[in-house]
């Protein structure tokens, strides 16, 4: 019979080993907790920061007087009023101007007050504050405003506002909205999923379950995964070569007739980040294909299915909740790109709506960058608004990703 010799600890030093082992695992326990509440800390410390800037006092004063062009209430007056009063108070050729932008009688009475307010009453910002300087020195800020400015009006502001979303840009900020960069977003997003979602998943089928597995495809796979981290400026200098000059008969339009555009159109830009997001596309999509037990695909050749019909009937089915999850993921880390769309170029100011994909656009990354940029406070405002706008559609399609893995999602 052997004898086995264990080295187990005995005794006294049995019990010191397992204290050291606990002290070992709380110390890691700690360490692993504080990183969670500094990431946690640190989140809600930019959170504040942004809805610190979205709200606050406002200061200012009316350069012209609304009892001037009406006895009327401003928030009383009719889209027809309103038009009426542009047309008689302003000089013909502004009223041409924004007319032929667009048609007057077309433009909703939002937006007609908005002209009625920044082109004859004319707004005039003495000073604004954030909202914990307004909570905690409300007195204070109230007794300088009546001795610097006494005819200045003082009110409390929530910048991000109904009015904010549906308003297109202007030159001032207390007029100033984000609906022109949520469509040009939107665009963007558009054409980026229509062209790298059947493309990302066709590859990935391909590299997945057809391509063999030579030096040849191990370079490709090494390739899509390092593209995957390259800065996304590069693609912005690839779409600019590309689809901005290369392409430009395209993506401008000219080749389907249209005349007053060039290049750097919301096609190309959308185009760009549809090349951006390619790659993580494809990796998602290979792991949405590995997934899928190989039993399945056993099965399927056991009853005589083809390769393809393998694919089409059961892979690609029981892969598309984990597809379109990571596609969405992709496109938010589309959305919020900025540097790309400078670089095909992004209007940093536009008041017309993107009406196709040969127009000029702006986005919300874009808008945040140039009202951040100015010197005056109340942009600063706007553009911290603008950022919790587009944090909730980060956040929406985040939520749409998460929802459709957990409907969806199959367990093996």
């Amino acid at each position: 019979m052997n004898n086995h010799q264990t080295n187990y600890p005995e005794g006294d030093a049995f019990y010191s080993e397992l204290r050291t082992r606990y002290r070992s695992a709380a110390i890691w326990q700690f360490v692993f907790l504080s990183a969670l509440l500094i990431a946690i800390v640190s989140l809600m410390a930019l959170i504040y920061n942004v809805v610190d800037g979205a709200f606050g006092f406002i200061a200012y004063e009316y350069k012209n007087a609304p009892t001037e062009f009406t006895s009327t209430p401003v928030t009383e007056l009719t889209k027809d009023e309103l038009l009426v009063i542009l047309k008689e108070k302003l000089s013909k050729g502004a009223y041409n101007k924004l007319d032929t932008e667009q048609p007057m009688g077309e433009r909703s009475q939002s937006d007609l007050l908005s002209l009625f307010l920044e082109r004859l009453v004319r707004i005039d910002t003495k000073g604004t504050w954030s909202m914990t300087d307004s909570l905690m020195r409300g007195a204070e800020i109230r007794a300088q405003v009546a001795e610097e400015y006494p005819n200045a009006i003082l009110e409390f502001r929530s910048w991000l506002t109904p009015q904010f979303l549906v308003t297109p840009m202007s030159s001032r900020a207390e007029f100033g909205g984000v609906r022109t960069a949520i469509l040009g977003s939107l665009w963007l997003v558009g054409i980026a999923i229509l062209f790298a979602l059947p493309i990302g998943t066709g590859a990935a089928v391909y590299l997945q379950e057809y391509a063999p597995k030579n030096w040849l495809t191990n370079i490709i796979q090494t390739n899509i995964n390092n593209l995957a981290g390259v800065p996304s400026i590069v693609y912005g200098m690839l779409g600019l070569a590309v689809f901005v000059r290369v392409l430009e008969t395209f993506t401008s339009g000219s080749m389907f007739g249209v005349t007053d555009s060039n290049g750097r159109t919301v096609l190309s830009a959308g185009l760009t980040m549809g090349i951006l997001v390619l790659p993580l596309i494809i990796i998602n999509a290979q792991e949405a294909i590995k997934a899928v037990p190989d039993s399945l695909r056993q099965a399927a050749y056991g009853v005589g299915a083809t390769r393809w019909q393998t694919v089409w009937h059961h892979v690609l089915p029981n892969a598309l909740p984990g597809i379109m999850t990571g596609s969405i993921l992709a496109l938010s880390r589309a959305l919020g790109e900025t540097a790309p769309l400078i670089v095909v170029g992004a209007s940093t100011f536009i008041s017309l709506d993107p009406d196709g994909p040969f127009s000029k656009f702006t986005a919300l990354p874009i808008q945040i960058y140039q009202w951040t940029t100015r010197a005056q406070s109340e942009f600063h405002a706007i553009a911290a608004s603008a950022i919790i706008v587009l944090l909730v559609l980060l956040l929406t399609l985040n939520a749409t990703a998460i929802l459709i893995r957990n409907r969806f999602q199959r367990r093996w």
